[in-house]
């Protein structure tokens, strides 16, 4: 489970961070992104996104149109 939220840091560098309850108990993994990098990586995931679904589209759709017909069989 990822959480992304973005929050301004205040000038003493201080957070106080309440986890929300859908967090298992444990250790995890904080990882702080400048937002203009965040947004920069998350264009270029998109894209990246795109690319492949435009690439694999034709097999996508065959795929879906073989669950869907299974899902019409009467059982």
């Amino acid at each position: 489970m990822n959480i992304t939220q973005t929050i301004e840091i205040p000038s003493s560098r201080r957070l106080i961070i309440d986890v929300p309850r859908e967090i298992p108990a444990g250790q995890v993994i904080i990882t702080f992104t400048p937002a203009s990098t965040a947004a920069e990586a998350s264009e270029r995931s998109e894209a990246r996104d795109i690319e492949l679904i435009n690439r694999n589209a034709e097999r996508l759709n065959r795929e879906a149109l073989d669950v869907l017909s299974f899902q019409s069989l009467d059982i």
